[in-house]
């Protein structure tokens, strides 16, 4: 486990995880390892209209809304396209299809999600994933019950690294910002909720959990399983 203190002593922090009105879960990478369908369905997809590209290509659209990520790709490689929309709804099915038949929810995952709600914390889902993408998979991985509330960056003006889609979130929930936690697995979303003013726990896929830039989380951790672990240790 790894922890990293951005901006507060040791007491504070202790305080604001005593404090916090909610905690709001990214979903791609945090509650299910989908990091590779999406690196799977890009590469597919934009071949199809020919533009290839690399493992490393997709891990720098990691957190990124992705009408935006074909925006970008095609204003990279300018030519003659089908319509954003089309292009990214493709990706999406493709994603869709690959959370239905290989989805599982990553480790640590439902011993977080359970601790949480024995704290009696409201649980919310903020993403930059579609509603039709979020819906499918909180069936496929049977988390339901958890999340009654979730919001889709999909009708925002911008996706992450901007905030809007976490403070929709907090909107919804009736709650303020600076007493949420979220959970994020990517540098976009960490950018993102730290824009929002929220504590930020930042659970890294192995491809990019050393990059120096993921020091603006609170704390960093290996595993959701160490979330528990962390809370107590904070609230001693």
């Amino acid at each position: 486990m790894i922890l990293s203190h951005v901006g507060f002593t040791l007491l504070k922090r202790e305080e604001l995880f005593m404090s916090f009105s909610a905690c709001i879960f990214d979903m791609d990478g945090v509650l299910l390892d989908s990091e590779p369908f999406w690196r799977r369905a890009e590469r597919e997809i934009f071949s199809q209209v020919g533009i290839h590209l690399t493992e490393e290509d997709c891990v720098e659209t990691m957190g990124i809304r992705i009408d935006e990520v074909v925006r970008y790709r095609f204003n990279q490689h300018p030519s003659h396209y089908p319509p954003i929309e089309d292009v990214a709804q493709r990706i999406v099915n493709r994603v869709a299809e690959l959370v239905e038949s290989e989805g599982r929810p990553l480790p640590g995952v439902i011993t977080a999600l359970d601790f949480l709600q024995e704290q009696q914390i409201p649980l919310a889902l903020a993403s930059s994933s579609s509603a039709q993408l979020i819906t499918t998979t909180l069936k496929a991985l049977k988390l339901e019950k958890f999340f009654p509330l979730w919001h889709s960056a999909e009708g925002e003006p911008y996706g992450k690294p901007h905030p809007a889609v976490y403070l929709a979130t907090c909107a919804k929930l009736g709650v303020q910002p600076h007493l949420c936690l979220a959970i994020e697995d990517s540098l976009n979303g960490v950018i993102a909720a730290k824009a929002a003013r929220m504590t930020c726990v930042a659970v890294p896929e192995k491809a990019v959990a050393k990059l120096p830039q993921f020091a603006i989380a609170d704390v960093t951790l290996n595993s959701l399983a160490e979330l528990p672990e962390v809370w107590a240790a904070l609230n001693a």
